[in-house]
């Protein structure tokens, strides 16, 4: 749907992704009353259902993305650059040339 305008997107998530979220939710309130509550499962899935607005807010607004990819994408050279600006102009980073300390 990306590129589509956010009307058509909405309706689209409306008719498919509604139902699916539903019963993934459905899932996840049978499963924490099976689950020990000390579980890291137990932990994920209380994590997702107190954030259930937010996490389906996307379903009835067009404008909004279901990921993140795009402004992962985006930060993704300033936080490799930050790595290798840490040796920039150093003897010892991989960017400049090997001197003989003998």
């Amino acid at each position: 749907m990306r590129g589509q305008r956010p009307e058509e997107r909405a309706r689209v998530r409306r008719e498919h992704a509604r139902a699916l979220l539903e019963g993934l939710h459905g899932w996840m309130r049978a499963s924490l009353s099976k689950t020990s509550a000390k579980s890291e499962l137990a932990g994920a899935i209380r994590y997702a259902v107190t954030r259930w607005v937010a996490l389906t807010r996307y379903v009835d607004d067009g404008r909004i993305e279901i990921d993140n990819n795009a402004a992962e994408r985006a930060l993704r050279a300033a936080a490799l650059g930050r790595t290798n600006y840490l040796f920039l102009g150093s003897d010892a980073g991989a960017s400049g040339p090997r001197r003989s300390t003998a």
